[in-house]
């Protein structure tokens, strides 16, 4: 198995992320620069990493999603490469036109870094098939603008055809209809707000996460 961590100015867990994938999953992870203009060849899962790209600059993941990596990023979506956005990496992809909406400041304008229990809305995806019939996992969120904010119409299309992946018990920051995590409708590109490199052995307090990276790769 092979996966590549994109790496942007202002990123901070991408090797969170390497670790979290190599540890999982024995997968060979390579790190590539958001300058870059290709990836690795035979590449079996995509992590976009939470951070602060281009330190949130305009609005958070838009200036990321223009880097010169992104064309290549999208073309191995559209050939069906698993790829996940993690916090950061969400908004890079809702930026980028992966992913519908886009992810607006917290409710109640403050910074939110906690764990926090997620129900496993569909686990008849690429990424949740390792979950079973487990219906809640815990992870850990750590964002300022995790807000998913879409119009009706678009909601209304996540729910009905099954994109909606994971939800908020406890909703940290006010996304609507507590979504922490959706999917393509191809099913290949997930964007989530917690992190599931910070909940990958039980030593951090849950290892949920390790699942859903090891989900990513059983399917390549």
């Amino acid at each position: 198995m092979k996966a590549a961590v994109i790496v942007f100015p202002g990123s901070n867990c991408d090797r969170d992320c390497k670790v979290a994938v190599e540890r999982s999953t024995g997968a060979q992870v390579e790190m590539v620069w958001h300058g870059d203009t290709a990836l690795p060849s035979g590449l079996d899962l995509i992590v976009l990493p939470g951070g602060f790209s281009y330190g949130d600059y305009l609005r958070c993941g838009a200036m990321a999603a223009l880097s010169p990596v992104m064309a290549e990023v999208k073309a191995a979506a559209e050939r069906g490469v698993a790829t996940v956005g993690i916090c950061n990496g969400f908004q890079v992809l809702c930026e980028a036109g992966l992913l519908p909406g886009a992810l607006l400041q917290n409710e109640r304008l403050k910074y939110v870094c906690k764990p926090v229990t997620l129900e496993v809305t569909n686990a008849q995806t690429r990424f949740t098939s390792g979950y079973g019939g487990r219906r809640e996992v815990v992870m850990t969120v750590g964002n300022g603008e995790g807000n998913y904010f879409a119009d009706e119409a678009t909601l209304e299309r996540l729910e009905g055809e099954g994109q909606v992946v994971f939800r908020y018990r406890d909703n940290p920051n006010g996304s609507a209809r507590d979504i922490a995590g959706i999917i393509n409708p191809k099913g290949n590109v997930l964007g989530m707000m917690p992190h599931p490199d910070r909940a990958f052995e039980a030593e951090l307090g849950s290892a949920d996460g390790a699942l859903l990276f090891q989900s990513a790769l059983a399917s390549a």
